[in-house]
C-alpha cells in the first residue's frame, strides 16, 4: 500500500481491500516504462490493474489532456468500464474525466472530445481508427501516455486486430513514449500476444504479469429427466430445468451460440416461467436503446435472468450474477471459461456454471470442455499475416488526416506485427489500388481516391473521399439489415435483409422477446405491431462457431477410450458400447466412414470431427465427386462431428471420394461457381473502401451494395484476375468460410487412416447425423414431433443387437 498515493491507499483501506500482487506488479512495470501483458482470471481485478498506473500518475501529476486510451472489443464493455471507473474516481474526489466513444456516441460529444478530450477515453478499434482519420488527431494524441487493450484474445488474431495493430503503430508515431498494455483471462500463447502487442514484435520489451489462479469453477452438465437426446443442438428440451435453476439463483445469464437461438430460448423460458420472474434478452441485433435498457436492469439487479449471445461474453461485471448456463455445446474451452467468468466475478469464490448439451455428441463435447477447463488447457487461435483490405482502409484513414510519404508510412506499417513481412511490392499494390482502383477500374473517377504529387507526397484526391471514408470505415461487415420498428418510430433492432425478404404483410416473428406482426416492409424498415399470435424465429447468416481443434481431439479420445466411459450417463455409455459391437469406434488418428442402405437409399457417414464450416465445404465437394462418379447423390448434411451423404447408388470405395486433389479441382470450381467468393469479395470491397455502404444523406440498400460488388467482381474476374481484392477475397473464402486448413489436414490423412465399415443398417453413431436429414424434410411447425418420431425409429433400428 505504501507504493500507492495516499488517496488511493485510503480508498482501498476504506473498502477493506488490499491491492493484489499482480495489480502492484502492473504499477511497477509502468514505473519502469515497460509494456505489459496481464493474464489473470476473471474476478482478479484485471481492469483495475490496467488502470492503476493511470490513476496513480493522474493523482501525482495531473494533466488536462488525453492520458490513457482504453480499447475494448465491445461497446457494452466500454460503457461498463466507464461505470465501474467513475465510482472510485467519485469516491476519491478526483478531478479526472472518463468518457466513452463508440458508434453510439452522439455526434456533438464526438466533436467536443476531439477538441477537449477527457483524461481517459474508452473506445473500440473502429472508433479509434476514425479518430485517427482527423487532422487534429496529431494534437489530440500528442500527450498520450498509455493504451490499454482489454480482452485482447477476442480480436488480436482477426481483422479487427489488424486494424488495431495499425492504429497503435500510428499512435506510437504521434506519441513515441506511449506504453502499451493488454489484458485477458484466456490466453493460450502469451508470447504470441506479447509480440503482437508491441512495436516490431519485440517481446523482450513486454513484461508478462500473471495473476493468482483463483478458486476453481464449479461446472456441471445438466442431464434431462429422461435420456440424453439423439438429436438437436440447442438444449431446448431442458427449458423447465433451466427455469428451475433461475428460480433458485439470484441472477442467471443463459448463453446461446446464435442470435436466433437466444430469441427461441427466451420464448421457451417465458412459457414455463410460472413465477413470472423478470427475464431479458440481449444480442447484437437489438437496438442500442433496447440493449442499454437491459444492461441497466442487470446492473441494478432488476432481472433474474438474461438470455444472451457472445454480445456479453466479455468483461462486463455484474456482481450479482451467481450462475451461468450454456445452452448447447460451448465449442471451445476458452469460450466456456470466458462465459463461466461472468458468474460471481470474484476471484476467491468459485463461479457456478451449467452446460446443457443438445445431443449425445454434444454431451461428449461438453465433458471434453469441462476436462479442458479443469486442466487449464485453452484453445489457441493462430496469428496470421495482416489482411490487405484492412491495410487499404488504414492507409486511407492516414491520408484523410494528413498527406504522407510512401517510405515513411511503410516503415510505420511494418512496425505492426501482422504487417512486419509486408514487401515493398505489396505495399505499392495497395497504394495503386487506392489511387485508381486497379488496371480494370482506372477509367472511373469514383475509384481515384489518392493522388501522388511530383515530389512523391500522397494526398486525398478530393474532399468528398474524406467524408466517404469516415461514413464507411469499419471492419465488421454484417449482412444488410432492415430496422424493425413500430409505427410510432420506436426501434427494436435489426434483422437481416435475407430473412425480411421471406416475410409478407401479416406474417409473424419473434424478436426482442416479443411476437411481432408485419404491417409494412419498405426499403430500410420493417414496420411491425405487437401480437399474441404464434411466430417464427429470425434467421441470421454467417459461419457458425465450429468446435475447436482442441475439443475435437478430446472427443476423438473419448471414443477410443472405453476405460473413461464409466464417467458418462448410462444411455451415452450404452450408445458407444453398441457402436463398438455393431460397427467400430475410430482411434484419434483414424477416419471412420460407414456406409449402409435404408428405405431405398444409400447412406455414407464420415466421422471427421473438423467442425461445421469444414464439413459444409466437404459435403459440397464430396457430392460433386459422387455426381461425376455416377453415384447419383441426393444431398448431404453436416454437423460439427460428421458429414452424411445420401444417394441412389451405393458408395463402395469411399477413399476415392476423399483424396487430397479434391482441393485442387472440385474446390476451386465450387468456390468460383458458388456465392462464397462473391460474398467474400463484397466484404473486402467494403472494408477496402472500393464500395461504400453509405452516402451523405442516404444509405445504400443491401441489394444495391450487392449489385455494385457483383458487377465489379465480374469485371475484375474477366479483366484483372490478379487484382488485390480478388486475392483478399480468396484468402477470406478459404480461411474463414470454409475452414480450409482443417479440410486439407483431414484429406491429407484420409487415405492412410480410413476405416470403412459397410453396415447392413443404420449404426448408433449415425443416428444424430441422419436426424439432420429428417429436419430438412419436415415442414416448420410439425418439426419437433416428427423429428422425435424419426429419431426414435432410427434409434430402435441402430440399437438392436441382431
Amino acid at each position: 500500500m505504501s507504493d500507492l498515493p495516499a488517496v488511493l491507499a485510503t480508498w482501498f483501506a476504506n473498502r477493506g481491500w488490499a491491492p493484489r500482487r499482480h495489480q502492484l506488479e502492473m504499477l511497477d512495470q509502468a514505473r519502469a516504462g515497460r509494456h505489459a501483458l496481464l493474464v489473470a482470471a476473471t474476478g482478479a481485478g484485471k481492469t483495475l490493474a490496467g488502470f492503476l498506473p493511470t490513476l496513480t500518475e493522474l493523482i501525482t501529476t495531473p494533466t488536462d489532456g488525453l492520458h490513457t486510451l482504453y480499447v475494448s472489443p465491445l461497446k457494452a464493455l466500454a460503457v461498463d468500464v466507464q461505470r465501474n471507473l467513475l465510482t472510485p474516481i467519485a469516491e476519491m474526489g478526483l478531478d479526472i474525466r472518463v468518457e466513452t466513444r463508440t458508434g453510439d456516441t452522439p455526434s456533438d460529444r464526438k466533436a467536443r472530445q476531439r477538441a477537449r478530450p477527457p483524461q481517459i477515453l474508452l473506445t473500440t478499434p473502429e472508433s479509434l481508427s476514425l479518430l485517427l482519420s482527423y487532422p487534429d488527431s496529431f494534437t489530440m494524441f500528442a500527450g498520450l501516455k498509455t493504451i490499454i487493450v482489454d480482452e485482447v484474445h477476442a480480436f488480436a488474431t482477426g481483422k479487427r486486430g489488424d486494424l488495431l495493430a495499425l492504429s497503435m503503430a500510428r499512435l506510437q508515431r504521434i506519441a513515441p513514449g506511449m506504453r502499451r498494455v493488454a489484458l485477458s483471462a484466456t490466453v493460450a500463447d502469451p508470447d504470441g500476444y506479447r509480440a503482437w502487442l508491441v512495436p516490431d514484435g519485440d517481446i523482450d520489451t513486454v513484461a508478462l504479469v500473471e495473476g493468482e489462479p483463483g478458486a476453481a469453477p464449479i461446472v456441471d452438465i445438466l442431464l434431462p429427466e429422461g435420456r440424453v437426446p439423439w438429436s438437436g443442438h440447442s438444449g431446448r428440451y431442458a427449458a423447465e430445468q433451466v427455469m428451475a435453476e433461475i428460480e433458485t439463483h439470484k441472477t442467471t445469464i443463459v448463453f446461446c451460440n446464435t442470435r436466433s437461438l437466444a430469441e427461441l430460448i427466451f420464448q421457451d423460458l417465458w412459457k414455463v416461467n410460472a413465477m413470472n420472474l423478470p427475464i431479458g434478452v440481449h444480442h447484437g441485433s437489438l437496438a442500442r436503446e433496447a440493449r442499454r435498457k437491459v444492461e441497466g436492469a442487470m446492473a441494478a439487479g432488476r432481472l433474474r435472468a438474461l438470455v444472451a449471445t457472445s454480445s456479453l461474453d466479455l468483461g462486463v461485471d455484474w456482481g450479482d450474477v451467481d450462475c451461468v448456463i450454456q445452452m448447447g455445446a460451448p465449442k471451445g474451452a476458452s469460450r466456456l471459461l470466458q462465459r463461466i467468468g461472468r458468474a460471481n466475478h470474484r476471484l476467491d469464490d468459485p463461479s457456478e456454471a451449467i452446460v446443457v448439451p443438445g445431443n449425445r455428441f454434444e454431451y461428449l463435447e461438453a465433458r471434453a470442455a469441462l476436462d479442458a477447463v479443469e486442466a487449464g488447457e485453452l484453445d489457441n487461435e493462430p496469428f496470421r499475416a495482416g489482411a490487405l483490405d484492412v491495410l487499404a482502409q488504414h492507409v486511407m484513414a492516414c491520408a484523410c488526416a494528413a498527406p504522407f510519404r510512401e517510405d515513411e508510412l511503410l516503415d510505420e506499417v511494418r512496425s505492426a506485427l501482422p504487417y512486419s513481412a509486408l514487401t515493398d511490392t505489396a505495399f505499392a499494390r495497395v497504394l495503386g489500388f487506392i489511387r485508381d482502383g486497379g488496371y480494370a477500374l482506372k477509367a472511373y473517377d469514383r475509384f481515384k481516391r489518392l493522388t501522388q504529387d511530383s515530389d512523391g507526397i500522397w494526398r486525398v484526391s478530393h474532399p468528398r473521399f474524406v467524408q466517404q471514408h469516415r461514413m464507411n470505415a469499419g471492419i465488421i461487415v454484417e449482412a444488410t439489415m432492415l430496422t424493425v420498428r413500430f409505427k410510432n418510430g420506436r426501434k427494436l433492432g435489426k434483422v437481416e435483409e435475407g430473412f425480411a425478404a421471406t416475410l409478407s404483410h401479416g406474417d409473424t416473428f419473434f424478436f426482442a422477446g416479443l411476437s411481432l406482426e408485419v404491417e409494412k416492409i419498405d426499403t430500410e424498415d420493417l414496420i411491425v405491431r405487437a401480437t399474441t399470435r404464434p411466430a417464427r424465429i429470425p434467421t441470421y447468416g454467417g459461419a457458425r462457431m465450429p468446435i475447436s481443434t482442441n475439443l475435437a481431439g478430446r472427443v476423438r479420445g473419448f471414443l477410443a477410450s472405453p476405460e473413461q466411459w464409466h464417467r458418462f450417463p448410462g444411455d451415452v455409455r450404452e450408445w458407444l458400447e453398441m457402436q463398438a459391437f455393431r460397427s467400430a469406434l475410430p482411434r484419434p488418428d483414424q477416419l471412420l466412414v460407414e456406409t449402409f442402405p435404408r428405405e431405398g437409399r444409400h447412406y455414407m457417414v464420415a466421422y471427421s470431427f473438423e467442425g461445421w464450416n469444414a464439413h459444409q465445404s466437404l459435403g459440397m465437394l464430396v457430392t460433386r465427386r459422387m455426381e461425376s462418379q455416377g453415384l447419383k447423390p441426393l444431398g448431404f448434411v453436416a454437423s460439427d462431428y460428421a458429414i452424411g451423404t445420401y444417394s441412389l447408388e451405393p458408395v463402395r470405395d469411399p477413399a476415392r471420394l476423399f483424396s487430397p486433389d479434391i482441393l485442387e479441382h472440385e474446390f476451386v470450381d465450387w468456390v468460383r461457381q458458388s456465392h462464397l467468393l462473391k460474398r467474400a469479395f463484397r466484404e473486402v470491397a467494403v472494408i477496402g473502401g472500393l464500395v461504400e455502404r453509405q452516402h451523405p444523406g442516404k444509405r445504400k440498400t443491401g441489394k444495391q451494395v450487392t449489385f455494385s460488388t457483383d458487377l465489379i467482381y465480374d469485371v475484375l474476374s474477366k479483366y484483372e484476375p490478379d487484382h488485390l481484392l480478388l486475392g483478399a477475397a480468396w484468402a477470406d473464402a478459404r480461411a474463414k468460410m470454409t475452414d480450409v486448413g482443417r479440410l486439407a489436414d483431414l484429406l491429407d490423412r484420409a487415405a492412410a487412416t480410413m476405416v470403412h465399415v459397410a453396415a447392413d443398417r443404420v449404426t448408433p453413431l449415425a443416428v444424430p447425423v441422419l436426424t439432420l436429414i429428417g429436419r430438412e424434410r419436415v415442414a416448420t411447425g410439425l418439426a419437433d414431433d416428427a423429428l422425435l418420431a424419426e429419431a426414435e425409429t432410427l434409434a430402435t433400428e441402430a440399437m438392436r443387437r441382431d
